[in-house]
């Protein structure tokens, strides 16, 4: 099994079957199943808000170096220069100012197979916070938000294949 689908399958709790099924979904159909729905409803947001300012911290002190790794080692082009960009959309997510398309519109610029390695490390920024409960559900979060962006880019790739 990849990394990449370890790490959904871990922090998502869906088997690595359904994941390829998942991630070969057409977009608007994965946007709009009931198993997304459901997926994205069960995070708990009432905890990730409370805990919005200790994610900002632990954000603000891991982002930088994955920032920096994503530009030198991965060559994306455009990196944000500070995780202020992180931490105020998924506020804006949670407060349900944001949405899916718009996430999967800033980050259609990113390869796929960038995108793909970095998942599990961004995923992985939360593995030092010590409460059990906070570092799932925001491992939760974030694996859910890497999950379309990852099915959005497979389907803009097959786009490309299918036209070249």
């Amino acid at each position: 099994m990849s990394l990449l689908l370890a790490t959904f399958s871990e922090h998502l709790d869906i088997p690595e079957p359904q994941l390829e099924v998942i991630l070969s979904t057409p977009l608007n159909e994965l946007l709009e199943s009931t198993q997304l729905q459901q997926k994205l409803a069960s995070l708990d947001t009432g905890l990730l808000k409370e805990t919005l300012s200790s994610a900002g911290a632990v954000l603000a002190q891991e982002l930088p170096p994955f920032y920096n790794w994503l530009k030198n080692e991965l060559k994306v082009e455009r990196v944000p220069d500070s995780p202020n960009h992180a931490t105020k959309w998924v506020v804006g997510f949670l407060n349900n100012q944001e949405s899916l398309t718009r996430l999967i519109e800033l980050h259609r610029p990113v390869t796929r197979p960038a995108l793909e390695a970095a998942v599990p490390r961004l995923v992985e920024i939360f593995a030092g916070v010590e409460d059990s409960k906070i570092r799932q559900e925001w491992q939760s979060a974030i694996a859910s938000l890497c999950l379309i962006l990852v099915a959005a880019a497979r389907e803009q790739d097959n786009l490309h294949l299918a036209t070249s």
